[in-house]
């Protein structure tokens, strides 16, 4: 399986804001490092470095604003005297108008994020695009004819909206991927996303489509981060009524409740009859990841990637989340692996 890779996520290394404090964040650069070294550890197949891709390629599944914000954003902040990390500080929450742009970064920061986990600095936009791109260029080796390709992306995406970032995410390149896969030629798609946290970016950018089914596996949003979406009653709107399925579930989640929730998006995913399967990666479904609480195991993971593989559709693989760093290689390639046959 190829997979494609980008040093670049290295410029962005962020704070976040957590239990009451700014500390470093999960979200480092040494996850994507350590996949790296696994993917090479089990000769998984050859690592490209992605194709150069213009800007204008994130628009359709992202606003063109939300797009000219992310690019300017560290530039405007510096403008002001400013050279630490770029976080919001206010938000246009419920009860206030909200739709009209602010000129000033400051407004514009809270305009376009969900939360104070997605800060911006001098390689941010860069680490981005790098990101974008290598999931681009994982989606074209597929419409070209790869079985499958995996797409080790840092930052992840899921989180980010159409307008908006957060959750560690700024432009959703799954969402960027499957967009792409439409504009050559596919019919549908699907996008399964299997990280803990709903995908609740994704779900917004493709809520009101046919054409792009999606289905995420998740914690309750009752007690689990993003809380705001990723219940089982958002069904899509509009067109896009029916093709979105949300199947959360508890604290403690074990492999035999995961895999017959696998199944059921399995179900979902043939009916859709779609010309390529994007899977949104997150392993912090892991028994021992810092911030969730699901009991998967090591082992686990290639049963996950056989029961992907039976899906029987084209398939890209996406990077999301996972922070148990001494663990990420292992779950994330198992995946791969077990997709693969290689078990």
């Amino acid at each position: 399986m190829l997979t494609v890779y980008s040093s670049d996520h290295s410029l962005h290394h962020g704070v976040e804001l957590k239990d009451g404090a700014i500390s470093e964040s999960y979200e480092k650069p040494l996850r994507a490092e350590t996949v790296l070294a696994r993917v090479k550890a089990t000769g998984l197949g050859d690592v490209n470095s992605p194709k150069s891709y213009a800007p204008s390629s994130y628009v359709g599944a992202h606003s063109q604003r939300y797009v000219d914000f992310l690019a300017g954003a560290w530039r405007e902040w510096t403008a002001t005297g400013r050279n630490c990390q770029a976080l919001p500080l206010v938000w246009p929450v419920r009860g206030l108008p909200g739709n009209e742009m602010p000129q000033f970064i400051d407004g514009k920061l809270g305009f376009f994020s969900m939360d104070a986990g997605s800060p911006i600095n001098s390689g941010t936009w860069a680490a981005v695009c790098s990101s974008a791109n290598t999931a681009l260029t994982g989606m074209d080796a597929v419409c070209d004819g790869a079985r499958a390709a995996f797409a080790l992306c840092r930052p992840p995406g899921h989180h980010a909206g159409r307008e908006y970032m957060g959750g560690y995410c700024y432009l959703n390149n799954a969402a960027i991927a499957a967009q792409h896969c439409i504009k050559r030629g596919a019919r549908r798609v699907a996008i399964l996303d299997i990280d803990f946290h709903h995908g609740n970016g994704t779900q917004d950018i493709f809520y009101d489509r046919s054409d792009v089914l999606f289905v995420s596996i998740h914690g309750d949003p009752r007690v689990s981060y993003p809380y705001f979406s990723g219940y089982a009653n958002e069904r899509g709107m509009g067109a896009g009524d029916g093709f979105n399925l949300n199947l959360p579930l508890p604290k403690g989640t074990a492999i035999n409740e995961y895999e017959s929730a696998l199944h059921r998006a399995g179900v979902t995913i043939r009916r859709h009859a779609c010309d390529a399967l994007v899977i949104s990666l997150g392993v912090d479904t892991f028994e021992h990841d810092p911030i969730s609480h699901f009991r998967l195991r090591t082992p686990d993971y290639l049963r996950i990637g056989e029961i992907i593989e039976g899906f029987d559709v084209p398939t890209l693989f996406v990077m999301e989340g996972g922070y148990m760093v001494d663990e990420i290689g292992i779950n994330a390639v198992n995946v791969l692996l077990g997709f693969e046959g290689r078990v």
